[in-house]
């Protein structure tokens, strides 16, 4: 079993142009994204803490599991004994006219029954983020 959110979006501008704002921390603290704020740095292995406008008192901690620049990114994160997993993946494709955003986040475990049922719905938060990514990518063309 497993619950999973998804969100695609196309975007007016160059696969690295959109890469260039998603690995950018400092975007991230800048809103309209969903997000309130990110801690530590885009780099693999690297840890991460995200706020996020869902639950703005609770720190979700995650690692960068892997970067291919222009293409894909994952963030992942695990309680003890694979209790409770996540994992979020951003996939950017080129298509004619720029970039297109598949972001997508999976969660699963033996715990997932129970903690999924507090979870609030995530999808207007991805469709939130990705929105809040093209029009920063677009703003950066004009």
């Amino acid at each position: 079993m497993s619950l999973r959110y998804e969100s695609t979006v196309d975007i007016t501008a160059t696969p690295e142009r959109v890469w260039g704002v998603l690995t950018d921390t400092q975007w991230y603290d800048s809103g309209d994204n969903g997000v309130i704020r990110v801690e530590g740095s885009i780099e693999v292995g690297e840890k991460l803490t995200i706020y996020s406008e869902v639950n703005p008192g609770r720190a979700f901690p995650a690692e960068v599991r892997e970067l291919t620049p222009a293409e894909r990114m994952v963030w992942g994160w695990s309680m003890p004994l694979g209790l409770f997993t996540g994992e979020r993946v951003f996939s950017l494709e080129p298509i004619d006219g720029g970039t297109r955003l598949v972001m997508w986040e999976e969660f699963g475990g033996p715990l997932l029954p129970l903690i999924g049922r507090t979870m609030p719905d995530l999808q207007p938060s991805f469709d939130h983020f990705a929105s809040g990514l093209k029009k920063s990518a677009e703003a950066e063309i004009a």
